[in-house]
């Protein structure tokens, strides 16, 4: 399957990932870093997702700023209930989160997450005005067994089954090989490229033309020395950033590959 070369004009998207790190503390300090490095940034969304006890200070943090908006690590599909330790979209909104990253590699591996659930989730989302950052990969094992196409069709499909077409401009998608989080391991942009124009394939045949029109983004070992390579390619439309993220000046320079790049 060989990507087609086109006019990119879809808006570049690049998202912090914080995991379980920085107190409410930290928090203010680093966006206050990244927000005075990025104040003339402009034409392209910035998000930060900082854990769940950050969220008040990171929104009290970006309301001064105006440059980055907040995002959430994950949600409950429900509305309210008996779910000691989850959170859901009314206690998000309430914090001004506009984005969520939904069934990341590490929730589905550590906290047994399925597509299924991942769908009820990205649903859920929406309704509360929430984009979902679907997360998709494959492991090492299937990548060396030569199932990546089917793995990534099948995630794709069942992660967005019944998936809201007239909402489809609020949905991102990740793709994060598995064996290229936390490694240093990367994806060649070549290899990422392919299975992005894949997605979007997948997309479009399930969505309708507007699914062209979905950002996909790389998420896996991205860094200041790989971003310009990686989002050098025709469908690759920003990254989720993890540990890089957490840097200011190395978010700040993944940051400027993205618009350096849109701008040419």
């Amino acid at each position: 399957m060989k990507p087609k070369k086109s006019v990119i004009t879809r808006r570049p998207i690049v998202v912090g990932n914080w995991k379980m790190h920085r107190t409410a503390s930290d928090t203010r300090d680093l966006l206050q870093d990244i927000g005075t490095r990025v104040s003339r940034i402009a034409n392209m969304d910035l998000v930060a997702c900082p854990p769940f006890t950050s969220l008040p200070a990171a929104s009290d943090a970006l309301g001064r700023h105006g440059i980055l908006a907040l995002g959430a690590q994950n949600m409950h599909q429900n509305k309210e209930g008996a779910f000691t330790g989850e959170i859901s979209g009314s206690m998000l909104r309430e914090f001004g989160v506009r984005y969520v990253i939904l069934g990341h590699s590490e929730r589905r591996q550590l906290f047994n997450e399925t597509d299924a659930l991942v769908a009820a989730k990205a649903i859920t989302a929406v309704d509360y005005h929430l984009r979902p950052i679907v997360c998709v990969g494959e492991s090492l094992t299937q990548r060396q067994e030569k199932q990546t196409e089917a793995v990534i069709e099948s995630q794709v499909r069942a992660s967005l089954a019944g998936f809201p077409a007239d909402q489809i401009e609020e949905l991102v998608v990740a793709y994060e090989p598995i064996w290229a989080i936390g490694t240093g391991k990367v994806a060649t942009p070549h290899q990422a490229n392919t299975v992005h124009h894949q997605i979007r394939v997948l997309l479009t045949q399930q969505f309708g033309s507007k699914g062209a029109d979905v950002r996909v983004i790389y998420g896996g070992s991205v860094k200041p020395d790989n971003a310009t390579a990686l989002m050098s390619e025709p469908d690759i439309d920003g990254a989720l950033v993890g540990g890089a993220s957490l840097d200011a000046k190395a978010f700040f320079d993944i940051i400027e590959s993205a618009r350096t790049l849109r701008a040419s």
